[in-house]
C-alpha cells in the first residue's frame, strides 16, 4: 500500500511516501513566505525518487486537508486531485489538526491543544486526549483573551503550533507547556491514512473541498483618489 501524503495547510510544505505505515521519503520545509506554489510538486519528484517508486506504483493519495492557509489549502488539493484523478486511484482526507499531535501523545500531557495562527488573536484550534488522541471538541476560529482555555487551568496541558507564542503571553495558564515550532507534517498523516484506506474511506474527488473552516479575506486594494 504506497500512499503520497501531502500537507499544505501552514507554513511547512510536506510531502511524504509511505508503504503501509512505513515512512519511505520525507521532503519538506517551513517558509514565512509559503512556498508552496513553488515547491510542491518538486518535493513530490524528490519523494518519489527517495522512495524510488514512480506515480504508477502508488495506491492513493492523502491530504491534510485544514483548517489553515486558504492558499495553502487551495494548492494541495489542487494537486492531490490531480493526482488521483491522473492515476485514477482514491483521496484520502485527514483533519490537518491530527498532524500535530501525534508527537505528544501518551506522554505526561491530560490534553493536546494544536493552535495554528489564523491571524491577529485568532487560531484554528481543537482539543486531543493526551493519551488516546481522541478528538475531544470540534475545530473552530477562536479568538484568544485572557479567560480562554480556563477549564484546563489544573490540567496537564501542552499547546502546540505556531499559534503557541502568541497563547502564551496571554493565557492566564502557568503550568502549561508552549510548543511553537510545531506545524502540520506529512509524516504524520500516514498512520490515519492507512486507516482510512483499510476503512476504504476515500472522498469524492469531484466533489471534494478543504476544510477552510473560514472565508477568505483578500486584502482590499485602495481607491485612487
Amino acid at each position: 500500500m504506497k500512499i503520497l501524503h501531502i500537507e499544505t495547510s501552514s507554513k511547512n510544505c510536506s510531502v511524504a511516501i509511505s508503504d503501509g505505515e512505513e515512512l519511505l521519503c520525507l521532503c519538506e520545509e517551513v517558509s514565512e513566505n509559503y512556498k508552496q506554489s513553488e515547491s510542491l510538486h518538486t518535493f513530490v519528484e524528490w519523494a518519489l525518487e527517495g522512495a524510488e517508486i514512480s506515480l504508477h506504483d502508488l495506491n492513493a493519495v492523502s491530504l491534510g486537508m485544514g483548517p489553515g492557509s486558504y492558499t495553502g489549502l487551495r494548492i494541495g488539493s489542487s494537486a492531490a486531485k490531480g493526482f488521483c484523478y491522473g492515476l485514477k486511484i482514491p483521496l484520502i482526507a485527514v483533519n490537518s489538526m491530527e498532524t500535530m499531535i501525534e508527537p505528544f501523545l501518551n506522554r505526561e500531557f491530560d490534553f493536546v491543544i494544536p493552535l495554528l495562527d489564523a491571524r491577529r488573536m485568532e487560531v484554528y484550534t481543537a482539543v486531543f486526549n493526551g493519551k488516546t488522541g481522541e478528538m475531544l471538541s470540534e475545530t473552530e476560529a477562536k479568538i484568544l483573551d485572557e479567560t480562554s482555555f480556563q477549564e484546563f487551568k489544573n490540567k496537564k496541558v501542552v499547546f502546540v503550533g505556531d499559534g503557541a507564542a502568541k497563547a502564551k503571553e496571554i493565557l492566564q495558564l502557568p503550568n502549561a507547556e508552549f510548543h511553537a515550532n510545531i506545524y502540520p507534517s506529512a509524516k504524520f498523516l500516514i498512520k490515519k491514512s492507512v486507516e482510512k484506506f483499510n476503512h476504504q474511506d476515500f472522498e469524492d474527488v469531484a466533489y471534494f473541498e478543504p476544510f477552510y473552516l473560514k472565508e477568505f479575506q483578500g486584502v482590499k486594494k485602495k481607491s485612487k483618489p
